[in-house]
Formats: structure tokens, C-alpha cells, sequence
């Protein structure tokens, strides 16, 4: 099972394992606050992806078809994410302020269609 939270947010007891799902550090975030599990940077979006899309909103449904096809090359990581939602939630993190528009929601998606 698979949630999605904002990083910023305090971590909750329905987060079980927090993974951060985005290339960069999220600013002005220390280490021991942020609770995280596992940092799978190699998930997010390639740099040249991410920099394209600037969190632009008339490019959101472009970025989403570019990233999931990137997505299609990292079934390795899919899968260990897939493997760590078995018994427990998984929370993917990410730093974004546009909560509908952002890697995590392309990954959520994908990893529920798997």
C-alpha cells in the first residue's frame, strides 16, 4: 500500500516507511527532522526532465508522459518499492509545493497500475 506526503509535513504514525522520491535534498531540511528511511534519488525524474517541467503547470501533462517513460527503464527500483509496500505502507516524499502536480503523483500512479 502507498501514500504520498509532502516531506515539509511532520512525519505520522500512518506514514510507516517514508521514502524521499526526488534527485535534490529538499531545502532548509535537516537530516534527523525529516525521518526518512530510504532516499531513492535514482527514481526521481532525470535532472534535464526535472529542470524542463519547473513545476510549470501547462506542462504538467507532458512531464507526466516524459517521466513515466523514464520509469519504464528503473524497473529495478519500482520493484523494491513494490517489495517494501507488501506488509506495510509505503509514504513517498517529495519537496513540491503543487501537491497534485509532482514526480511523487506519476510514481504513485504507476506503482498502482504494477
Amino acid at each position: 500500500m502507498f501514500g504520498i506526503k509532502r516531506v515539509y509535513e511532520k512525519p505520522g504514525e500512518g506514514d510507516h516507511i517514508r521514502v524521499l522520491v526526488d534527485r535534490l535534498w529538499p531545502r532548509g531540511l535537516k537530516k534527523e527532522e525529516a525521518k526518512i528511511d530510504y532516499w531513492m534519488k535514482e527514481i526521481a525524474p532525470s535532472d534535464s526532465l526535472r529542470k524542463w517541467f519547473a513545476h510549470k503547470e501547462e506542462r504538467w501533462q507532458e512531464f507526466k508522459s516524459r517521466y513515466m517513460k523514464e520509469l519504464k527503464d528503473k524497473n529495478e527500483l519500482l520493484k523494491q518499492l513494490i517489495d517494501l509496500g507488501k506488509n506495510q505502507k509505503v509514504t513517498l516524499l517529495y519537496a513540491a509545493k503543487d501537491e497534485a502536480r509532482n514526480n511523487a503523483q506519476v510514481l504513485l500512479e504507476v506503482l498502482k497500475n504494477k
